[in-house]
């Protein structure tokens, strides 16, 4: 089952980083007042929590559960909420619990309409479910084939929206999320975005050097750095796709609590602003504590979870555009 309808339903540098758990000063440094911490997003001067709340583990529960768990979060330090309409009914859930906190914080929104009109429905959409005027960041979701790239950048295709819309003041900064690293180095060319969403994982580069690329690139132009899937593992097996304990979560995740707070923290080690947690509410809490109290991860616990990752079939390939 791909994502899109479960939903419905630098290289060096970075290896070295892994290999050594060692990471620039600047991002170890611990939170204040035992908030979650907050780092610089990229170019921007914005700065985000390094955790954020990912609209799926709002998706598809009460309003009352939106509300209380946006509250938490806030309380506990996360300034920074993305979702998307493809999340069910995320954006529903996601804007009456946030309105009241809606100045203090960064609201990104994703979309994957690919032509000026769709997307410029998808966007008008989303701010009126959202309850506000503007968003902080609005990135194409999900880039995955060269193709997506020739309709969005070619006569009626989306990035006249997301242009028209910055300018007029709807979206702050604009960004794009990629599955494939040949599309991503290829949206990173095309155009100055301000950020990229992107799967920093320990089995996808560990077992296909898949990422390292993008996130050296992206470095190098000043983006902000987004990460996805830090507690992922693999795919499901094809006899659990259908019935395993975590509907919300497409892949199989890490495992619960170690191998899952080793890949977390793994992440938050590498060169990224902020991560997003699964959709699973165990593993988004689990994620708010490590957080609220996050400590680079060792030499030691790093060799600890490639041993884990060993073998391991990556969620994505080089290669695949």
């Amino acid at each position: 089952m791909d994502r899109r309808n479960f939903l419905h339903t630098g290289a060096a540098l970075t290896a070295g980083l892994a290999a050594s758990g060692s990471i620039p000063q600047s991002f170890a440094a611990g939170s204040k007042a035992g908030l979650i911490p907050r780092r610089k997003l990229g170019k921007t001067g914005e700065e985000l929590s390094i955790l954020g709340v990912g609209g799926v583990v709002l998706m598809n529960n009460s309003p009352s559960f939106a509300g209380n768990l946006v509250a938490e979060a806030v309380d506990r330090g996360i300034n920074y909420f993305d979702v998307a309409p493809t999340y069910d009914n995320a954006q529903e859930r996601l804007g009456p619990a946030l309105e009241p906190y809606r100045k203090q914080c960064f609201l990104a929104c994703k979309q994957e309409d690919w032509t000026r009109t769709g997307s410029q429905k998808l966007l008008e959409e989303s701010l009126r479910l959202l309850r506000t005027d503007y968003l902080d960041l609005y990135q194409m979701h999900a880039l995955s084939k060269m193709s997506d790239l020739e309709q969005i950048f070619g006569p009626n295709g989306a990035m006249e929206t997301f242009v028209a819309a910055h300018q007029a003041g709807k979206v702050r900064y604009l960004g794009f999320s990629a599955h494939s690293v040949e599309v991503a180095l290829k949206a990173i060319d095309e155009y100055p975005f301000d950020t990229i969403l992107f799967p920093v994982n320990f089995v996808l580069i560990s077992q296909a050097n898949f990422g390292p690329q993008v996130l050296e690139k992206a470095r190098q132009k000043g983006m902000g750095i987004l990460a996805i899937k830090g507690m992922a593992k693999t795919h499901w097996a094809e006899a659990q796709q259908k019935d395993h304990p975590h509907p919300k979560c497409w892949y199989e995740p890490a495992g619960f609590p170690e191998e899952a707070s080793l890949g977390l923290r793994w992440t938050l080690s590498q060169p990224i602003t902020a991560a997003i947690p699964p959709g699973d509410e165990r593993y988004f809490r689990l994620g708010m504590e490590i957080a609220q109290n996050f400590s680079p991860i060792t030499k030691e616990e790093t060799q600890q979870l490639l041993a884990s990752a060993k073998g391991v079939a990556p969620l994505f390939q080089l290669g695949e555009a």
